[in-house]
């Protein structure tokens, strides 16, 4: 059940405001739909119908707006907005009387006589988009429609061309309009079509011109649909790729109030999960990014766990294991081709985290003994070497890692060949989370009546060396990496200090804590590098290049209050101070994203969002940290 969020009749005629509101439909096979509160659309990744033609990938943009307008009488009034260079056009948001968004997005138009809600709804399960018009007024009115059409890649832009689009096959009641990979139907019965088209120019993305790309499209119209709406009744338009597809509604009262914080978190966190005939996994955030497997397994446990989704939990995590490779899981499957990426040390470490917390919520025999096949093959690569230059140092028994112009941690930000946080040697997360996972090993291999003194002795090895090689007394917290040492204050260590078998000094872990809440802490998140640190940016604005160089460089990420708060309920016991930072965190589902966490914030005040609006691991992360740190449920 989704939580319904609502913008008053002042906020939706703020143009500034609504327009910076996106909402977002997800249809559970890795297409959306997607938009703002003012109708506007402010990215190339807006529109009603992003199709993933292979599911969960290959999205393409084909049904992008409507040019839509009601009338009674002499009375007329547009039912959206687009904004041009320098102009907005036409002024829909003027009649807004409210918006909202929770199973479905809803817009209530008012002038005089007519009162229309336009309502946009996805078919889960389907690429297919169902806009309804209910007269609401007190008069009949007639609606104008224009489809606004295209067939891109949803990466990129779209401009008149005369080859597109390669044919428009007008039926009863259907127009299919043809491009290079799948055809676009849309059905509209009841409606008188008018075979008027041609090309709308220069479309402008405001969002896409903050990130220094091209913000323009250009859209092609088929033809104008003429309906006449009784009061009281409602009329239909469906887009698919589907022949045959029908309207898709839900009942009015599909959405309630939540009574939680935790209420409010597991609806954020629908959106997220996807099950194609490929794979079960997560979305790792709206719009841009698919399933990327260190995203996926940081998420797991909010996402699957803390919503009561165990199967799925257990789905996702043998698709991940069908795919491994020299002991490592996909970082993330790739669009196009059949060869997935295995550039990461740490999301097969976080596997085995989340492997052992779903075990740790429902026991099933035939899974852990996959399971412990998987880990045996994970624990023999890390040890004889595997990709990256990942391998254990004997001597010390850490994990090493890192070759010339990679980046394998979860600070992956890469412009051409330089690697901003290169982060070589042994990171310090990527040790605790590699203590872990040995101790994930003797923990299943003990329970499945296995020999577990291999990886007793190496977890035992391991952690005999991490104090002495990680603490730093001076700065007093915990380095960045050592072999070679970096003391650069960062929030990595919270992730070794907040996972089920990490056991550092408690002093020293009361310590950096003490540090990192003076220095790392926000509202809204934790810094990726302290602010007295060289080359802080304080900032997530400009172009591709200035926000790939300080994506970790200050930048605030909401998904670290998860080990910030399992840390400090951990080392301290402070859970007073754990649920007030957690309850703050639900004022950040209506600021960006309705119903979403951002990716990140501006590490300065006020603390803009910026990345994605939503972010699967933000949600989730927050949402284990109020189950697993704070019992809540």
């Amino acid at each position: 059940m989704s939580t319904r969020y609502q913008l008053n009749e002042s906020q939706c005629q703020n143009l500034d405001y609504s327009k910076r509101r996106e909402w977002l439909l997800s249809n559970g096979i890795g297409g959306f739909a997607m938009g703002t509160a003012s109708g506007i659309n402010a990215r190339r990744y807006h529109g009603l119908l992003i199709a993933a033609t292979v599911p969960p990938t290959g999205r393409m943009l084909l049904l992008a707006g409507l040019d839509d307008y009601a009338s009674s009488g002499s009375n007329k009034i547009p039912l959206s907005t687009n904004e041009y260079p320098g102009a907005f056009h036409p002024d829909g948001f003027m009649y807004l009387r409210g918006f909202e968004v929770g199973s479905d997005a809803r817009w209530f138009y008012r002038s005089g006589s007519i009162g229309i809600t336009k309502t946009v709804t996805i078919t889960p399960g389907e690429n297919t988009i169902t806009i309804s018009y209910t007269n609401t007024g007190s008069s009949a009115v007639e609606v104008s429609v224009k489809p606004l059409v295209c067939h891109r890649d949803f990466h990129s832009n779209f401009t008149e061309s005369s080859t597109y689009p390669r044919g428009i096959i007008f039926s009863e009641n259907h127009t299919t309009i043809e491009g290079d990979e799948v055809p676009l139907y849309l059905v509209h019965t009841g409606a008188k079509r008018v075979p008027v088209h041609g090309w709308y120019y220069r479309f402008e993305h405001f969002r896409e011109s903050e990130r220094g790309l091209d913000p323009r499209d250009d859209l092609y119209c088929p033809c104008e649909l003429k309906y006449s709406i009784p009061v009281g009744k409602t009329v239909h338009i469906v887009g698919s790729i589907r022949d045959g597809a029908e309207p898709f509604t839900y009942p009015v009262e599909a959405d309630q109030a939540p009574r939680t914080d935790l209420d409010v978190l597991k609806s954020a966190a629908e959106p997220f999960i996807i099950a194609t005939e490929q794979r079960v996994s997560i979305i790792a955030g709206y719009p841009w990014f698919t399933d990327w497997g260190r995203d996926t397994m940081i998420s797991l446990p909010g996402i699957c766990l803390s919503t009561g989704k165990p199967e799925t939990a257990r789905r996702i995590l043998s698709d991940y294991a069908s795919q491994l490779h020299q002991g490592l899981i996909p970082n993330r499957f790739v669009e196009k081709g059949e060869r997935a990426d295995y550039n990461t040390v740490d999301a097969t470490l976080w596997f085995g985290n989340a492997i052992y917390k779903t075990l740790l919520y429902e026991w099933e025999q035939e899974f852990a003994s996959n399971m412990m096949k998987a880990l045996e093959e994970v624990f023999h690569w890390h040890t004889v070497g595997t990709l990256y230059g990942i391998k254990v140092d004997p001597e010390n028994g850490l994990l090493t890692q890192g070759e010339p112009g990679l980046q394998l941690t979860w600070m992956d930000a890469k412009i051409g060949d330089w690697v901003v946080t290169p982060r070589h040697g042994k990171p310090v997360e990527i040790n605790g989370l590699w203590i872990n996972l040995l101790r994930v090993c003797e923990w299943l291999a003990e329970k499945l009546g296995l020999e577990a003194t291999l990886y007793a002795r190496a977890a035992d090895l391991a952690e005999s060396n991490f104090e002495s090689k990680f603490w730093h007394p001076i700065r007093g917290h915990y380095l960045d990496t050592c072999d070679p040492n970096d003391a650069t204050l960062r929030p990595n260590q919270l992730i070794a200090m907040a996972l089920p078998f990490t056991k550092l000094d408690p002093d020293h872990a009361r310590a950096a804590l003490g540090v990192i809440q003076r220095e790392l802490v926000t509202p809204v998140g934790i810094r990726t590098l302290g602010p007295r640190e060289p080359g802080y940016r304080g900032r997530f604005k400009g172009p591709m290049a200035e926000l790939d160089s300080g994506y970790h460089q200050g930048t605030v990420w909401p998904w670290l209050f998860g080990p910030y708060i399992s840390a400090l309920v951990k080392y301290t016991g402070d859970t007073t101070e754990a649920r007030r930072v957690l309850r703050e965190t639900r004022g950040m589902l209506q600021e960006y994203g309705l119903n979403g966490v951002a990716e990140c914030y501006d590490g300065d005040e006020p603390h803009e969002p910026g990345g994605c609006p939503w972010q699967a691991w933000s949600a989730g992360e927050i949402l284990r940290a109020w189950t697993e740190d704070l019992g809540v449920e």
